[in-house]
């Protein structure tokens, strides 16, 4: 019992709004000493960790870079920028990474994210393409760029990923159907997923394009 002394710890911590990290060591220290292992083994654990997945320390190292570019007017540049394309729509901003972004993932490149590339660029080079083409736009409007802005990036990542013949999601599936009898490798998944994510990318196209018709009739109604 006294071995989830960890879980209590992080419960504690939590209700308290202490910080994240230093309640989660302090429990895994404290699980390993309770546990029987002494300091050295837990550093040991702890550091061997860190290097596996240090990988995973690099997503952070992006948000305050992403943060000093917003502060310095990223936003406003990308917007400007597409301000410039008379002939830009929110719509078919949206249909031109949707394409980028399934080809990405489907190399496995590290292109695209909310935090990455949608809050910053996407979204206020969408929304600058229906200012740009209407004016002034209702907030319901708005609204929609950014849900269909959030939208794309889903879209893209998850029809695109399976295409990579190595990516997580083809390996579970071929687990899963192995397991169930049904005897599939990777290369086989992989190519299946092909023609889903090409579906995916037309079917993203043609919804981006309804909207920028709605968004054609609403600013005529408001005339």
């Amino acid at each position: 019992m006294i071995k989830l002394l960890g879980i209590v710890i992080i419960v504690i911590g939590f209700i308290l709004k202490l910080d994240t990290i230093a309640v989660v060591i302090a429990a895994g220290v404290v699980t390993g000493l309770v546990g029987g292992l002494n300091f050295g083994e837990i550093l040991d654990i702890l550091g061997e960790a860190f290097v596996t997945n240090r990988y995973m320390t690099v997503f952070f190292v992006t948000l305050p870079a992403i943060g000093l570019l917003e502060r310095y007017g990223l936003k406003e540049r990308a917007a400007e920028l597409i301000g410039k394309l008379k002939a830009a729509t929110a719509g078919k901003i949206l249909s031109i990474y949707m394409v980028i972004r399934t080809i990405a993932a489907a190399l496995s490149l590290r292109i695209g994210g909310h935090v990455e590339f949608i809050r910053p660029l996407i979204y206020p080079m969408a929304e600058g393409a229906a200012r740009n083409k209407y004016g002034d736009i209702p907030e319901e409007a708005v609204e929609d760029i950014k849900g269909m802005s959030a939208a794309v990036e889903n879209y893209g990542n998850f029809y695109g990923q399976n295409v990579f013949i190595a990516a997580g999601g083809v390996l579970l599936i071929v687990g899963t159907l192995n397991e169930l009898g049904f005897q599939v490798t990777e290369k086989e998944v992989a190519n299946a997923s092909i023609p889903i994510a090409v579906i995916a990318v037309l079917l993203a196209i043609i919804q981006f394009r309804i909207y920028d018709k709605k968004i054609e009739k609403i600013m005529e109604g408001n005339k």
